[in-house]
């Protein structure tokens, strides 16, 4: 029977299982199966009016309560189509009720009560942000914007716990190189100086990866040699020790390896800066190349043939400001040193017997095998003349370089054909430049300072190799004549490794 009983076990009379019942002191007795040999009551019964049909069940209800849930409606008491014919259900909303208990519509088992899913406390935290969130719009009302101002505040310290995310902005200071006075003043014997200067000495391999005539790439090494002039890992060595190569590798006395970083060169000095990333850094002491007396006796210590490392060779200072022309290159004045200089030693230290470095040994005269062999001609170039080139690409990563304004091109033998000279082409002049009031776009250098122009790299390398304040005397051709004019150099900041876009010097 379907009934509804209360705290105290009695059953309501005439309790509509359709109803929530008035209160929640009791209990719903879901109904019971009846056993199969129940006789409904006769229909004559429930025709006379002693009960009364319920649509939505489809039982029916005597007139004492008593529901029969086997009872089977005609025709006439069932005037919805089955299955999907039964009106809407709705219950008035009325206090203190819940969902009715509800039989399937087909069958006679009990779905059970529904009950709704608890309902999130709300958080005191948010409670107390939406409050001050109010009282501070009513504040904002009277003061402006200085009520929206605490309102923002509250809701950010609401939202402390989200991620943080951080934008790094680097800052720093360009290095400044500081000099240390050292007492130098006591002489050492050649192992003295060798011992105090071995291992500020370094070995350097460089590889560079190229293409030859038939399209095949092929590697190939060089070494040579150089030495620590910081405790910061600063390495000075010759630029055509590392020119054009893809990695450059340097071992350390202690047989220790590093990949060697590129800082900067300048290339009519034939000098070059790396630096590496180690602790074991010794740097040498550098002297004054100009106190350099004919005479004085040297040592250079370096990698002969890049086999024989750490080696010392010794011998005496045989000229100064000796002006020396290599290969593709312009004159330069170097110390002229009977020191045992080989390949290999480029870019050594020439330390004098105070252990100071008074130059960078760079080259050496030699012979073919047509003519007498030349031995003991080696030449360094001088620390001073460097001095503030190594400073500059250092400190900031520039170096000041004499600047006259033009920009140059190789002319080729077909200008010949035309009555051309050979000489350097001036593509274009820099207008803020000191050669805007001489030279023109489309003219030929074949002369400068006595020197022949034999195409664009010459000059530059001359250009470089001068001083700020010097005068160029040039020939130049133009139009048919042969001109004599005058280039006064001026100072001009470049960037330590050039790029593509310098093309004015």
């Amino acid at each position: 029977m379907n009934a509804y009983e209360n705290n105290s076990g009695v059953p309501a009379q005439g309790y509509d299982p359709n109803m929530v019942p008035p209160t929640s002191q009791g209990n719903f007795i879901p109904p019971i199966s009846e056993p199969q040999d129940h006789v409904p009551e006769e229909r004559s019964s429930r025709d006379s009016g002693q009960g009364s049909y319920i649509p939505l069940t489809r039982q029916w209800q005597s007139s004492q309560g008593e529901i029969d849930p086997f009872y089977e409606p005609t025709e006439q008491e069932r005037p919805y189509p089955e299955p999907f014919g039964m009106p809407p259900y709705s219950i008035p909303e009325q206090e203190n009720r819940g969902m009715p208990f509800m039989q399937e519509p087909y069958g006679y088992g009990g779905i059970p009560p529904y009950a709704p899913p608890p309902k999130k406390k709300k958080s005191p935290k948010g409670r107390t942000v939406v409050a001050l969130a109010l009282c501070c719009s009513i504040l904002g009302s009277i003061l402006g914007g200085g009520g929206v101002l605490l309102v923002q505040r509250l809701m950010d310290r609401n939202r402390e716990d989200k991620e943080l995310v951080y934008l790094l902005e680097g800052r720093r200071e360009n290095l400044q190189l500081q000099s240390e006075t050292v007492d130098t003043s006591q002489e050492m014997t050649p192992t003295q100086v060798y011992d105090a200067n071995v291992r500020s000495t370094v070995g350097i391999t460089t590889t560079a990866t190229t293409t030859n005539f038939w399209g095949y790439r092929t590697t190939s090494a060089a070494s040579g040699s150089g030495f620590f002039i910081t405790g910061e890992g600063h390495i000075l060595t010759n630029f055509h020790v590392i020119e054009g190569s893809d990695s450059i590798t340097v071992t350390l006395y202690s047989g220790e390896n590093y990949e060697a970083e590129l800082l900067g060169y300048d290339e009519s000095n034939d000098i070059a800066v790396l630096k590496i990333h180690s602790s074991n850094t010794l740097p040498v002491i550098l002297g004054d190349s100009d106190a350099l007396r004919v005479g004085d006796s040297v040592v250079a210590i370096g990698n002969p043939l890049g086999e024989l490392t750490f080696s010392l060779t010794s011998g005496s200072v045989s000229a100064k400001d000796r002006e020396v022309t290599f290969a593709g290159s312009v004159p330069m004045k170097l110390i002229q040193t009977d020191c045992a200089i080989n390949s290999g030693n480029s870019g050594g230290a020439l330390f004098n017997l105070y252990g100071e470095v008074i130059g960078v040994t760079n080259g050496k005269y030699s012979g073919n095998s047509s003519s007498a062999s030349i031995d003991n001609i080696g030449f360094a170039i001088p620390i001073n003349s460097i001095r503030e080139i190594i400073r500059g690409i250092i400190e900031d990563g520039y170096i000041m370089k004499p600047y006259g304004g033009i920009s140059l091109a190789d002319l080729g033998f077909e200008a010949q054909f035309y009555g051309l000279p050979m000489g350097a082409l001036v593509q274009g002049v820099d207008a803020q430049g000191p050669a805007a009031a001489v030279l023109q776009q489309g003219d030929i250098i074949i002369e400068a300072n006595g020197n022949t122009i034999s195409g664009a790299a010459r000059l530059i390398h001359l250009i470089e190799a001068s001083q700020s304040g010097d005068t160029l005397n040039l020939s130049v051709y133009r139009q048919g004549q042969v001109l004599q004019l005058s280039l006064t150099l001026t100072d001009h900041r470049r960037p330590a490794i050039p790029g593509s876009g310098n093309s004015y010097y």
